[in-house]
């Protein structure tokens, strides 16, 4: 087998890929807001498919927590309350803050932050391209990152699963002007801390970026 040469197939992105990925957008990209309620009918009709592609992608997003069902009515996207915000950062808050002191222990050599500063130029085009999704997204791989540097992999697992929540929260907070060029400055800050192996400063500064992004999202709530 060793001396055939052939390169493994592209398969295309099935219509229930594609779907999913729109619908997706769509709610996290406001595209479809928390107020409408809608059908799995409406939803074929305006993707121009057929039901059945567009009633699998709906069932993954409502195993992943983003839409809701209602009963005899049709789906909405899910809403978080304050008092779920307030969870939500209370348990990134708590965790992240174990994570960059762990990391501040674990790290030798500036190479090992070569990840962190990857995803912070791949952010800073994304903010030049006006790419929130794609913000938010870099946004969690940085976060993740983070853990999986400190090999804290059950930790990553929880992190994982309040993921699409805070996609959720993250990308209210992120579309609130400047908001993105501040994430930016306070990614660095983590950074510096950490090659400084400063535990003190690093717990000070993700606290600090947790807080700003909490505070962001009340304005955004309240206006």
């Amino acid at each position: 087998m060793e001396g055939i040469q052939l390169k493994p197939i592209e398969k295309e992105r099935t219509t229930q890929d594609k779907v999913y990925n729109q619908i997706k957008k769509a709610i996290l990209f406001g595209g479809i807001t928390s107020n409408e309620i809608f059908t799995e009918v409406q939803l074929a009709e305006r993707l121009n498919t057929s039901r059945t592609p567009v009633r699998a992608a709906i069932q993954d997003l409502v195993k992943e927590g983003l839409l809701v069902s209602i009963p005899r009515k049709g789906l909405t996207v899910r809403k978080i309350t304050p008092e779920e915000q307030d969870e939500i950062f209370l348990l990134r808050s708590s965790i992240e803050v174990e994570v960059v002191k762990k990391l501040t222990e674990v790290i030798t050599s500036p190479e090992q932050l070569r990840l962190l500063k990857l995803i912070l130029k791949q952010q800073e085009e994304a903010l030049q391209n006006d790419d929130a999704i794609s913000f938010v997204r870099l946004d969690q791989e940085f976060h993740l990152s983070l853990t999986r540097m400190a090999n804290f992999t059950i930790i990553e697992q929880v992190l994982n699963n309040l993921h699409n929540l805070t996609q959720l929260m993250d990308l209210k907070a992120v579309s609130k002007q400047g908001r993105m060029k501040n994430v930016l400055v306070e990614h660095k800050q983590i950074i510096q801390a950490l090659e400084e192996k400063n535990p003190e400063l690093a717990s000070q500064v993700i606290l600090n970026h947790l807080e700003k992004t909490k505070e962001t999202l009340i304005i955004v709530d309240n206006s």
